[in-house]
């Protein structure tokens, strides 16, 4: 049976549908390995922004089956490049970028950082890009700040970011930056301090961007992006809650698309409207499966509140629907109006 994906889906507000390129930034978890990763589901997500930029590229050929499957679900023509593989060892990743080309334009300057001091492990990659609608160049910069043994291990590289950011600013002067990826470090640490004396400021405060291992919850604040604001004025930021969006739980979303969700930026507005009645064309199309469905989505149901949708877990597998009188508080009547509402998958 499908689920309902919810409209809560979204972390994001309702925007001008007038404006220009959303950009964003995903950990697609070992994107490229024969892990069984859902690329269409992962497209499905992707085709929610203008550019792109993916962390943790094991091979750059997957980059090239998800431009495909982009194109596929978007009937629009992408395009995508990817760095060399970066990394200590034997564990190297590449960076990508995958950008709509009806919204985005690369201009120049794609290079992966020459780190003087060797102080990344994955030294940062970034490219210059055109808003097609306002005109404006920016530069996207994109970085997977090592996780180590523990933070001690993180710390020289959030402190190097600040000298990557000036870097930025000498490569290309005059243009807006964006500092992107899967940093590893919640924005409020006092690490950041360097960075945020240069201006920069993050996309996301205390928004939690990792799937927990509890259905519905978030984990580590990681992921983010870092802008001055004095260049850029945001119509709008967040992050996209995907699992809803796809109809999958926390667990089946960590297995067969990403640990992490994407983060994003509208540049000065986008295609973020749209957004919010993807959701509610999905909410309509799907059902809620009583031996499936996440709490929060059984929650949506008339006459379920958090304790009766932990019941409707507990109380799995379900036959039929008319076995939920079962559950203290729901007898004919109300059982009629869950029914009724026509958000149950019955057959």
């Amino acid at each position: 049976m499908q689920r309902l994906a919810m409209a809560a889906a979204l972390a994001v507000l309702s925007v001008s549908a007038e404006a220009d390129a959303v950009v964003g930034s995903w950990n697609i978890e070992h994107l490229g390995w024969n892990n069984d990763k859902r690329v269409d589901l992962v497209a499905r997500v992707a085709d929610h922004f203008d550019l792109l930029a993916v962390q943790e590229l094991m091979d750059p050929a997957a980059l090239g089956r998800l431009e495909r499957a982009l194109e596929a679900v978007s009937g629009e023509p992408w395009s995508a490049m990817a760095s060399h593989a970066l990394g200590r060892g034997r564990y190297q990743e590449h960076y990508g970028f995958l950008w709509r080309e009806a919204e985005v334009e690369y201009l120049d300057g794609a290079v992966v950082f020459l780190d003087p001091g060797d102080v990344f492990a994955r030294e940062p990659y970034s490219a210059r890009f055109r808003d097609r609608q306002s005109g404006e160049a920016f530069v996207a910069a994109s970085v997977h700040v090592v996780y180590g043994e523990g933070v001690d291990d993180r710390l020289p590289e959030i402190a190097a970011l600040a000298d990557y950011w000036q870097w930025l600013a000498e490569a290309h002067p005059d243009t807006a930056r964006l500092l992107m990826g899967d940093f590893n470090l919640p924005a409020d640490h006092e690490a950041w301090a360097p960075l945020r004396a240069l201006g920069a400021v993050p996309a996301l405060a205390d928004q939690a961007t990792t799937l927990s291992n509890a259905d519905g919850r978030y984990a580590s604040r990681y992921d983010n992006i870092w802008y001055r604001p004095d260049r850029l004025s945001p119509a709008d930021l967040g992050m996209v809650r995907f699992p809803a969006l796809v109809g999958l739980d926390h667990a089946r979303a960590r297995d067969r698309v990403s640990d992490h969700a994407p983060v994003y930026l509208a540049l000065h507005g986008g295609r973020l409207a749209s957004l919010a009645s993807d959701a509610a064309a999905v909410m309509a199309a799907r059902c809620i499966d009583l031996n499936a469905s996440a709490p929060a989505e059984l929650e949506t149901l008339p006459h379920v509140g958090p304790a009766r949708a932990a019941a409707i877990v507990a109380g799995r597998p379900w036959h039929d629907a008319a076995e939920l009188t079962r559950i203290r508080g729901i007898a004919g009547a109300r059982l009629a109006e869950i029914r009724g509402s026509g958000r149950l998958c019955e057959s």
